[in-house]
């Protein structure tokens, strides 16, 4: 396979002496509108923002721009290749396999690099006679000292000029006379369009292909892959270790969490801390095994019954038979599984925390230790998007990853819910677990936070829906005092076989017989509600068509 190669812009700071790129920031940008081939160097169009605002007025300053231009800028000309064509003719396609994404060299073949003009100005030389539109343009720097670099060949301005200040391009509008006028609501025409339609994408699909790449590295024991076509990931992502905190948004701190105390000691239970359930404190709230109840648990049991009408989750358990949330085996190469009687009931689990007496090494500390399973993020071949698939075999009940992103207030989701329209729910998850157990009532399924995985997560963000899931999401508390924020961790409901797509329900329902599921498509399809609905194209035997009810 070719070796995949960025713009120089991306690589490493340039070393003393060495040409200066000037690059656009990315709160100056409100969109890339069109693209050429210029002298075998592919340009994209750059709408600007003047003075804060984003409407395209017909005095909107545009101007062409190079990728190692654009480096700050890669996620606009991603949404923008994004909805060409898909027929263009753009160079082939490179296979990006997982196994190799991390050791990629990169060639030095296809570097963009810029240079000055003795007089310190970005030349305009024969731009005139090539471009479709008259303009003028001029790139003044900032600095006073002068440069014997070759002059580089500028790119094209409408409605302004552009100049250099402190390492980035900026727009400004002019009085010069020189500056040629163009209605910009018109911008891209239709030359710009006709020349769009032969351009090829490969520089900046190799430059996007980099910076996520580039992103990826501070995730441990994650890859990416793409048999399909030349994209990557959306850019517009960051990837986080943990929760971030949104505006209103509040969280205890670790140190105030109640721990277990005695008899809980890091020696018992051959050396994996907490053995006895029935007093340990951090299974205050946990549910009650009933197959494990005797006959001096009855009384104790009446009055849990009646507390968990009025408490939920919260009744107190204390005393009654309980079960730790893992099996652990005795050969440590064996991955801690879920417990049968969280994996089918689908209880709050609730692990040991850093003020425990137990230690760190208590079989109830599993989620909170992390991922330990390699995941690849892949781009699926039946339309489906991205998807997520382990390298290696994940067997029942085994802990896969946790599901993060910001921390919302009910407020703010549902802003963001009314901006972006119906595909944002995907990305969103409501912590309502405890919803109706506050014994102040103050906790409701209209002001529960909500976690928005969209443009902040980790690779659990990419797994994909399906109406007969082979994953399902857990919560997990380290404080059982906290009912506001938790982690959604996802456990593996049955043995999966390496390289298969990893899936959960995003609607979180329980499996349905076969006949109610036809019965419902049915109705479903005759049902006119569900006409605009999004479809489902999961695939399973047990599809319920739909993506949300």
């Amino acid at each position: 396979m070719p070796p995949v190669s960025p713009p120089s812009s991306l690589r490493s700071p340039p070393t003393s002496g060495a040409r200066t790129t000037y690059r656009l920031r990315v709160s100056d940008v409100s969109k890339i509108v069109c693209h050429r081939l210029q002298n075998s160097t592919e340009e994209y169009l750059v709408r600007w923002k003047i003075a804060g605002g984003s409407t395209n007025t017909k005095s909107t300053i545009y101007s062409w721009h190079c990728i190692s231009e654009l480096s700050k800028c890669l996620h606009y000309v991603q949404e923008y290749i994004e909805k060409l064509p898909k027929s263009r003719p753009d160079a082939a396609f490179v296979a990006i396999p997982a196994a190799a994404s991390r050791k990629r060299k990169f060639s030095s073949d296809s570097q963009i690099t810029g240079s000055s003009s003795s007089s310190g100005n970005l030349t305009p030389r024969d731009w005139a006679h090539v471009s479709r539109e008259p303009s003028v343009i001029s790139i003044a720097s900032t600095s006073s000292t002068t440069s014997e670099a070759a002059p580089l060949q500028a790119p094209t301005v409408y409605n302004g000029i552009l100049k250099r200040k402190e390492g980035r391009i900026v727009a400004k509008r002019s009085n010069d006379p020189a500056v040629q006028e163009v209605d910009a609501r018109k911008l891209p025409d239709q030359f710009m369009l006709k020349d769009a339609a032969q351009a090829p994408v490969s520089a900046a699909e190799r430059a996007i292909q980099a910076t996520f790449q580039a992103k990826l590295r501070s995730v441990k024991n994650t890859e990416w892959e793409n048999h399909v076509d030349n994209t990557a990931p959306s850019l517009n992502f960051t990837f986080i270790s943990d929760f971030v905190l949104g505006e209103g948004v509040y969280r205890s701190d670790a140190d105030a969490h109640v721990g277990c105390e005695n008899p809980c000691r890091p020696n018992m239970g051959q050396n994996l801390g907490c053995e006895y359930p029935r007093d340990c404190a951090c299974l205050e709230y946990a549910a009650v095994d009933k197959d494990l109840l005797k006959e001096g648990d009855m009384a104790r049991y009446a009055q849990y019954l009646e507390d968990w009408d009025t408490d939920g989750f919260l009744a107190d358990s204390r005393g009654l038979p309980k079960r730790f949330p893992y099996r652990v085996s005795k050969d440590r190469i064996v991955p801690s599984t879920l417990m049968k009687f969280y994996l089918e009931q689908r209880y709050p689990i609730y692990e040991c925390n850093l003020n425990c007496d137990c230690g760190k090494v208590c079989k109830s500390r599993v989620v909170q230790k992390g991922r330990e399973v390699p995941l690849v993020i892949f781009k699926t071949s039946n339309g489906r998007g991205w998807g997520v698939y382990c390298k290696e075999q994940l067997v029942k009940g085994e802990f896969i990853d946790t599901y993060i992103g910001e921390v919302l207030t009910n407020e703010e989701t549902n802003r963001r819910e009314e901006l972006a329209g119906k595909d944002k729910a995907s990305y969103l998850y409501s912590l309502d677990k405890f919803c109706g157990d506050d014994p102040n009532n103050d906790l409701t399924k209209d002001n529960c936070y909500v976690v928005d995985g969209q443009h902040m997560g980790g690779p659990t963000r990419f797994i994909n829906h399906s109406c007969e899931p082979n994953c399902q999401q857990y919560t997990v508390s380290y404080n059982k005092h906290d009912l506001r924020i938790y982690d959604l961790a996802f456990f593996a409901v049955e043995d999966i076989p390496p390289r298969t797509e990893l899936t959960f329900d995003y609607m979180d329902q329980d499996e349905a017989e076969l006949e109610d599921v036809m019965r419902k498509r049915e109705a479903k399809a005759a049902d006119p509600a569900y006409r605009d609905k999004q479809r489902c194209n999961c695939g399973a035997r047990k599809c319920r068509w739909y993506l949300w009810e």
